[in-house]
Formats: C-alpha cells, sequence, structure tokens
C-alpha cells in the first residue's frame, strides 16, 4: 500500500493535464495509463486526423485556382502526409516524452491497467495506491462497433488504423456519417479514393441544423463522394480483398460509428456505481462523490479534447482548495473539420422549441456575404442564429473559416450577451464573420 495525494487513473488531455498541473503545485501524484499517455487525440484523433485534411484542403485549394488565377496542376501523394504523422504527431507511437514531461513534473507514472478497489483506492497488478483527497478517473473512449453480422473478423479500420496508413485504397466505405467518417472521407477523397458515406440516420451530421446536413450532402456529393443516408446495414461479408456491404462494394471499410466509454472494468462496482453506465454523473467541482473525480468523454458532456481540459482545470482547483466557478455547458463550442467547416454551440432550433423557449430563428448565406462573394470557389455556407427572447442560446457557423467564425457567437452564448448589444457593434468588412450581423438582423 503506497498513500499519495491524488491517483489519476487514465492519461488523455483531461488527466495528463490533471496530474501534470496536480505535481508540479507539490503534490503528491501517481498517473496511471495502460496505454499511451495523452490518449486518442495527439497519437489517433485531432492531430494525425489535422494533418491530413490540412494536406487535403490544400489539393482542394490547388484545384481551384482554375477559377481564379488562371492554371495550375497538381499531383497527389499520400507520403508527406504520412511521414507527418509518423514524424510529427506522434513520433512512431511512442509516449516517451510526454512519460518524461510527467516525470520530470515530479508525478510518479505507471502502466498498466488500474481499477478502482473501494474508496480512494486503485489498484494497478501488484500495487495498491490510496489517495489522501481524491481520484481522477479520465479513461475515455474506445471506437464504437456496431454489432453487424460479419463484421467481427474482417479487416477493418478504425480510426487507429487509418493514422498509421503508408499508402490508400483504390475506394473507400466509411461507416457512420458524423465528423470523424465525413472528416476523413472527405481527406481521402481528395487525395484520389472513391469514397461511400453510409449512415443510418437519416441525414448526416445529425447532431447539427437540418440546414446543415442538406448543405455538406450537395458539398461531399459534388466531390464525387457518395452519400447515402437513412440505409440499414444488416451484413457485412469480406472476400477476395473487397468489403460488400447491401449493394456497396470497396477495398477497404472504416468504421466511424461512434465511441463507447472505457468504464466497464475499472472498478466501478468497488464504489456504488453501475459499471455498464455510459457516462458518470458529476457535480459542478466533476465530483461524482467525495474523493472521486470524473473528467473528459466519460461524463457525457461532449467527447472533445476542449472539454476534457476544461473540466480538468476545474477539478485540479478543487482539489487545491482553490474554489472557483463551477462547471457550465451552456457554450460547449464543437467543429467539424469539413471544407466548409461545421462550428455550432449551445442549443439547435429543435432542442429550443422542445425545451418550450421563445425561440427566434436568423439565417445567413455566406456566398451571399460580401467576403463570399470575394471568395467565390470552395464559399459554401451558411450563419444559423437561435435565440430565447433577446438572448442567443445557440448557433451555427458554416464556412471557408466556420470554426473560427463561430468564437464570437460562443462568447455571445457564454455571456448571454444581449442581441441588441450584437446587432449594434460593429462587424468589420468584408469578412466571414460580417455574416454574423445579417443574421442577427433576421431573426424574428
Amino acid at each position: 500500500m503506497t498513500e499519495v495525494d491524488v491517483v489519476v487513473l487514465g492519461l488523455g488531455p483531461g488527466g495528463e493535464h490533471a496530474a501534470l498541473k496536480l505535481a508540479r503545485a507539490g503534490l503528491e501524484v501517481v498517473a496511471i495509463d495502460r496505454r499511451l499517455v495523452g490518449g486518442e487525440c495527439p497519437y489517433f484523433g485531432c492531430i494525425p486526423s489535422k494533418m491530413m485534411i490540412r494536406a487535403a484542403n490544400v489539393l482542394a485549394e490547388a484545384r481551384r485556382v482554375g477559377e481564379l488565377a488562371g492554371e495550375a496542376s497538381v499531383t497527389a501523394s499520400w507520403a508527406p502526409v504520412a511521414e507527418r504523422i509518423r514524424a510529427e504527431a506522434t513520433d512512431s507511437w511512442d509516449d516517451r516524452a510526454a512519460v518524461e514531461r510527467l516525470e520530470k513534473s515530479g508525478a510518479t507514472f505507471v502502466r498498466g491497467h488500474g481499477r478502482l478497489d473501494g474508496e480512494r483506492t486503485v489498484v494497478v497488478g501488484e500495487q495498491r495506491f490510496t489517495a489522501r483527497r481524491g481520484v481522477v478517473l479520465n479513461t475515455g473512449t474506445e471506437p464504437g462497433v456496431p454489432p453487424i453480422e460479419g463484421l467481427d473478423g474482417t479487416p477493418y479500420w478504425t480510426n487507429r488504423e487509418v493514422v498509421r496508413l503508408q499508402s490508400l485504397p483504390g475506394s473507400l466505405v466509411v461507416l457512420g456519417g458524423g465528423a470523424i467518417g465525413l472528416e476523413l472521407a472527405q481527406a481521402f477523397a481528395r487525395f484520389g479514393v472513391q469514397v461511400t458515406v453510409l449512415e443510418s440516420a437519416d441525414r448526416i451530421l445529425s447532431a447539427e441544423e437540418p440546414e446543415v446536413s442538406e448543405l455538406m450532402s450537395q458539398a461531399l456529393t459534388r466531390e464525387g463522394i457518395r452519400v447515402m443516408a437513412g440505409v440499414t446495414i444488416d451484413r457485412v461479408s469480406y472476400d477476395e480483398g473487397r468489403f460488400t456491404l447491401g449493394d456497396v462494394s470497396a477495398d477497404k471499410l472504416l468504421v466511424a460509428a461512434g465511441r463507447r466509454s472505457n468504464l466497464s472494468d475499472i472498478g466501478l462496482e468497488t464504489v456504488g456505481l453501475d459499471p455498464s453506465a455510459r457516462s458518470l454523473d458529476t457535480d459542478g467541482q466533476l465530483r461524482v462523490h467525495d474523493g472521486l473525480y470524473a473528467v473528459g468523454d466519460i461524463t457525457g458532456k461532449g467527447a472533445f479534447t476542449h472539454v476534457a481540459m476544461y473540466q480538468a482545470a476545474i477539478a485540479i482547483r478543487d482539489l487545491l482548495g482553490e474554489g472557483g466557478p463551477e462547471a457550465d455547458y451552456r457554450a460547449v463550442p464543437r467543429v467539424t473539420f469539413t471544407d466548409p467547416e461545421v462550428g455550432s454551440v449551445g442549443m439547435t432550433e429543435q432542442e429550443a422549441r422542445a425545451a418550450g423557449l421563445d425561440v427566434r430563428v436568423g439565417m445567413a448565406d455566406i456566398p451571399k456575404s460580401a467576403r463570399g462573394w470575394l471568395h467565390k470557389a470552395g464559399n459554401e455556407g451558411l450563419i444559423k442564429v437561435v435565440s430565447d427572447g433577446e438572448v442567443l442560446v445557440g448557433a451555427t457557423s458554416v464556412g471557408p473559416t466556420g470554426g473560427e467564425v463561430l468564437s464570437m457567437l460562443a462568447t455571445a452564448v457564454h455571456a448571454r450577451v444581449p442581441v441588441a448589444t450584437l446587432r449594434h457593434m460593429p462587424f468589420a468588412y468584408p469578412t466571414f464573420h460580417r455574416a454574423v450581423e445579417s443574421a442577427l438582423t433576421e431573426l424574428g
């Protein structure tokens, strides 16, 4: 038995941040993970995928030269992308640098599968740690794989296999029309892969506004991607190096059908919690109960690195006795890094109406804005704002810089800035964010 101040179980972005900050504050910290320190984001998620997207977007821009600036030809090559991912994003999927950073902070790192064993106690193999101040859970998620007949045992890909690719297939089926599926589908299509997207919901990006789903379906279709929504896949077959799903066949299959929480085998039952739960309920300081905190995907507040980091900061303050604001999820932003980018914050129109709010909606088309007209090639997009009377409760920003324009809308929702204040502020001309002014004018 080793007694320390804090045990951090799971070292995704939130857990790693908590371990580093608490150790640097002088606490005795034990940090545990069976996988790579840093979690999914730097090795298999945010960072490598955005490197793919950046490269694919450069190709797309080069192909737009003919519409704006003369003539150009471009030959796509995956080799620089694969090398950049290996060398810069993940260092060959080795977390030595992250482990050294942890240890230099003063934390003790333990590689292995940790489990709770009663209040404030975590067991890893033969080692047993008790935390004086508390245990922080950040065990994250795994790729979700739907129970489709024939899928198990086939060489399908998830995001973890995709980031290791040294070459691309001729054709690809993407199972899932959410953010991850669409980002990767578009990136591969721009490198010449024939891509089909299959989505079981009646529209892609089903968590977003309906107008976004329609716009993105049209944008992807124009790029040669086959988008099929509202489809049911009962069986997958794999024969002679090809996958078949219904009437769709391709060389490779990417399963991007969501994520599942890593909660089933971390000893939740030893502290009176349900190991089959999809997420853990926390209070405003991220406490599940006294001495046990949870941050990141397992809280069900959004499977995003920025949510995990935000939550970790609150838990850190509480563990250090510093106090501070409680968690507030009214204005959690999210961005799908397709082209155009899809950014959203707060409630959708449907969610606001279901909540019984005094709903007013304003819309503006990016191509009709001055900057959209100037941009011309690749200028698809829209701004949609949703208010409860005179205060914004949600917004969507789609466009060439949709995620960046979202920042002002996220601030407005979070700070409850009155619509009248927003309407009467100056908006720089000609910018994409000036379309926000047009959307606000249309609020009715």
